[in-house]
């Protein structure tokens, strides 16, 4: 009994340990929960071995143990690949899409893992051995034997669940990540591949049953709340809002009467000659809100009525001189696949460069790794909120989504496109897109039909190239909409995406000559070189809107989805040309905000980050907007920048702190008193912001909010309802003086 155990247990603990040190490293692991767990499960297979029929005994063994040696290897591999875990909702949402988009990655990553899969292989290999030479074969166990695994299953599922409560009730940080908010790449770094998998079953699990769940919340006494929920905030913070403005939205209404313009009006009876100094308008950018109506629309359930009592909280951002710089003006927004800041060489990419080193330069911008990468990369450049697990930008397809940059577009008549280079149904953004407000379009169908969808598809000369050309789309997506007086345009690129080599990346390969003289190394190169491609879609965009006559009156935002993750620490440092930390430092990015009719290059040193862009965003084009709708802050307000990392890392204007390695970095001088209270605050607003991210999508929150604004809204003034929750026009616009059908895309394409 105890030898079957043991073997059941040396195995996993043998495969933790292989895994930690090829994905990690010398990472520290805390294994107290995890060796509760191994024992757990180690006693159940030996129960279930021992329990089955002799000539079943050798079947059942090897089932289990190649079903672990299966888990272990498959998060080997997509480790490797996508340097995250492989979730179950990443495996029942994403592997047609993995499989038919990634397998040349999936290959790759299975070649550079083959030797940790060889390791992992060994035990297995090792019984076998030493069966074959022994007479030793699985007991066939007893009832007292029985019962005694039973106890020890029972003993050690005991001591893991006691391990999780007692630090709950200590407030480790190994508790809050399994419970509160549950991380599974920090579950998986710091307790091993099978506790995240028990815990993503878990919340997977949670998930299907949480109706049941919140029924049962629901009818708890009051006052017995679900952890994390209604958490005590300080009246004042040492951060975000503590240097905010108290100026109420009558005052700066004497003051100014066009948000945006910075003009005032002078004191009746004076002078002419005396020309008072502009007053510049420093209201919040809130919009009025019956909070005791939404604490009765909020009374649903727990998570509903914290958010209900954060909004009466949080510190919206005030107006700046910046607000309605861009009033009127064009906006072209894109997610750039892979981009680095390390992609921009005046040599090699003149036009990235130009953009990025103009208009406003952002030298503290960072851009976060989340779970679902591009996805989620998108979902925060778009929606401003953390992602929530896997997949929010899909969950969201099915929610009310009125606050996003299209829907404030739309309300002034505008209308929205926007472009992807690869198929129309991959992420299910055909779904998603038209939620948040544009009309989707993408270079291929996927898996939708012709007759259905065929008129979503734009053309290019290569749209089965892997990964296709920004460029192609440049050329196949600007006439349709160049020519309207005005437009709102999003793209999601795709050339800039691993595997960077020349034989695996066609836009590499398309390119490589410019970058053959390089002394770098091939991944360094071939990165490079499909970079190029997004230069070329960057001047061919710039070359269109200057032809129509709308560069002067169109603003270009570019940010990142996430950093190069198929690149090695190592390839990432040889492109970066210096030694990169494993931490924030690798998400250090460039923001391209630019417009051809700024003067002068304005250096923005705050720190930033891509939650922030649509608040800013919303800011600069002087829409009427409330920003408590977000966990970003407009970069451009006088509160205090905080960037919020997958981990709950956080890097601020005072701070970096590092919960991976457990270190914090101080860029002021403050007291131990006062380091002590900042962390504390800042900690906790970061809770919050994960918080109101995750319940605003668990619960439709949005809708709630716009049910309360539209009867505010309605009540001060019938004739104009809330400019933000009017719907997108149906129908696009004409063009003027400009062909728009197929063939003449198809004609550009080919010149």
């Amino acid at each position: 009994m105890i030898v079957s155990w043991l073997i059941y247990a040396g195995i996993l603990i043998y495969m933790e340990t292989v895994f930690h040190l090829g994905c990690f490293g010398m990472v520290s692991a805390n294994p107290v929960f995890t060796v509760g767990l191994i024992s757990f499960i180690a006693a159940l297979q030996a129960l279930i071995s021992g329990s089955v029929r002799r000539r079943h005994k050798n079947k059942a063994f090897w089932i289990m143990t190649l079903l672990e040696y299966l888990i272990f290897s498959v998060q080997t591999v997509y480790f490797r690949i996508f340097q995250q875990p492989l979730q179950f909702k990443a495996m029942l949402l994403g592997g047609r899409d993995a499989l038919t988009n990634y397998w040349r990655e999936a290959l790759t990553g299975l070649m550079h893992a083959l030797p940790l899969l060889l390791l992992l292989f060994l035990p297995m290999a090792a019984v076998a051995l030493w069966r074959h030479l022994t007479t030793w074969d699985l007991p066939h166990l007893s009832s007292i034997k029985k019962l005694r695994l039973g106890l020890l299953a029972g003993v050690a599922l005991i001591y893991s669940i006691c391990v999780i409560e007692i630090g709950h009730m200590l407030d480790t940080l190994y508790a809050e990540e399994y419970l509160e908010f549950y991380d599974p790449m920090t579950v998986m770094r710091n307790m091993g591949v099978i506790a995240m998998v028990q815990r993503d079953g878990a919340y997977e699990l949670g998930e299907l049953l949480s109706p049941l769940w919140d029924g049962v919340q629901d009818a708890l006494p009051p006052g017995q709340e679900s952890e994390g929920l209604l958490a005590e905030k300080d009246e004042e913070k040492p951060i975000s809002g503590q240097n905010l403005s108290d100026v109420s939205q009558e005052d700066a209404a004497a003051g100014q009467q066009t948000p945006g313009t910075g003009a005032g009006e002078g004191d009746a009876g004076q002078e002419p000659q005396e020309t008072p100094e502009p007053v510049l308008d420093t209201s919040p950018h809130v919009w009025t809100l019956d909070m005791d109506k939404l604490s009765q629309l909020s009374q649903t359930n727990k998570e509903t009525q914290w958010l209900a009592e954060y909004l009466q909280e949080v510190t919206p951002t005030n107006r700046n001189e910046y607000t309605g710089m861009f009033q009127g003006y064009n906006l072209i927004f894109l997610t750039a696949e892979g981009f680095s800041t390390y992609a921009i060489r005046e040599d090699l990419t003149p036009t990235l460069y130009k953009l990025a080193n103009s208009g406003f330069v952002f030298t503290n911008y960072y851009v976060p790794l989340w779970q679902t990468s591009t996805s989620d990369g998108e979902y925060v450049n778009m929606t401003g909120l953390i992602p929530d697990g896997q997949f929010s930008l899909r969950k969201s397809a099915d929610l009310d989504m009125p606050f996003t940059l299209p829907r404030f577009f739309a309300a002034e008549g505008v209308y929205n496109w926007a472009y992807h280079n690869n198929s129309l149904s991959y992420y299910e953004r055909y779904r998603t897109h038209p939620n948040l407000g544009y009309d989707f379009k993408a270079a291929k169908l996927g898996d939708l039909t012709e007759e259905e969808w065929g008129s979503q598809i734009f053309y290019m000369e290569h749209p089965n190239a892997w990964p296709a050309s920004d460029y192609e789309m440049m050329l196949g997506t600007v006439p349709e909409y160049v020519n309207v007086d005005r437009f709102d345009v999003y793209y999601m690129t795709v050339s800039g995406h691993m595997n960077y080599s020349f034989s695996g990346n066609q836009m590499s390969n398309w390119n490589r000559d410019a970058v053959e003289n390089l002394d770098m190394s091939e991944n360094a190169r071939a990165y490079l070189a499909c970079h190029i491609e997004l230069d070329k879609a960057m001047a061919s965009l710039l070359e269109q809107l200057e032809t129509a006559g709308q560069l002067e009156n169109t603003v270009i935002c570019l940010s990142a989805d996430h950093y190069p993750y198929g690149m090695t620490q190592e390839q990432y440092e040889e492109l970066a040309g210096k030694d990169l930390s494993q931490d924030m430092d690798t998400y250090r990015n460039s923001l391209i905000l630019w417009n051809a009719g700024m003067e002068e290059t304005v250096v923005v040193d705050k720190v930033c980050g891509a939650m922030d862009l649509l608040p800013t965003l919303l800011n600069l084009f002087g829409f009427d907007y409330d920003a408590r709708m977000y966990a970003g802050r407009d970069i451009f307000s006088d509160q205090e920048g905080l960037v919020i990392f997958n981990d709950r890392s956080f890097v601020s204007d005072t701070v970096a702190y590092s919960r991976k390695a457990n270190t914090t970095t101080w860029k002021t001088e403050l007291t131990q008193e006062e380091q002590e209270a900042y962390m504390e605050a800042a900690k906790q607003d970061v809770k919050d912001r994960y918080q109101f991210s995750a319940y605003i999508l668990r619960n439709d929150y949005y809708h709630v909010i716009r049910q309360c604004l539209d009867e505010e809204k309605t009540a001060e003034n019938p004739e104009k309802p809330a400019q933000a929750v009017l719907p997108m026009p149906t129908q696009a616009p004409e063009e003027t003086g400009q062909e728009t059908d197929s063939q003449t895309s198809e004609q550009q394409a080919a010149e």
